[in-house]
């Protein structure tokens, strides 16, 4: 546990020998300032990123006993491994907060939950590049606006659609 002027952030070693870094337990760590310090855009989709990762945690710790998982279950723990993997990031590469705010998107909405565990890292590389070279104008207008406006939302959903029919 780190304690901070605005509240307490609880690491964990799990976490962090998975790759998370900064390894913070979301699920019991507390701020005062929170989503304050956030652009609205990555409120918009953090939001709902801090429930499914809570979530996942606690059905991951459940599931270890071995029990018999219904499909729903099943589905919400593979949903929180590909959102743990998205929220890895490689040491000394910065991601900018559009890129950030379209892959957390993608993974709360469901748009990376038939991509295979082992292929996460590259189809989050082939998701940026293709939304830098074909729709440019979503991230800029993320980063200008600090927003995901209804439209902006519209075309996001679109390239995505696009995205994961074409990409293998």
């Amino acid at each position: 546990m780190i304690s901070i002027t605005d509240g307490q952030i609880y690491l964990e070693n799990d976490l962090f020998y998975a790759g998370i870094r900064p390894a913070v337990n979301v699920g019991i760590s507390v701020s005062r300032v929170g989503g304050a310090a956030q652009t609205k855009a990555m409120r918009q989709v953090a939001g709902r990123l801090r429930l499914d990762m809570a979530s996942f945690r606690e059905l991951a710790a459940f599931a270890q006993f071995g029990s018999d998982l219904d499909k729903a279950t099943q589905a919400q723990l593979e949903r929180g491994k590909r959102l743990q993997e998205i929220l890895k990031q490689a040491q000394y590469e910065p991601m900018s907060l559009s890129d950030q705010v379209i892959l957390i998107y993608a993974g709360v909405n469901g748009y990376a939950d038939e991509i295979e565990l082992e292929r996460m890292q590259e189809w989050e590389s082939a998701l940026l590049r293709a939304m830098s070279t074909s729709h440019p104008h979503v991230a800029n207008e993320i980063l200008e606006s600090g927003n995901i406006t209804d439209s902006v939302e519209a075309e996001l959903k679109s390239a995505l659609d696009t995205f994961n029919k074409s990409w293998s």
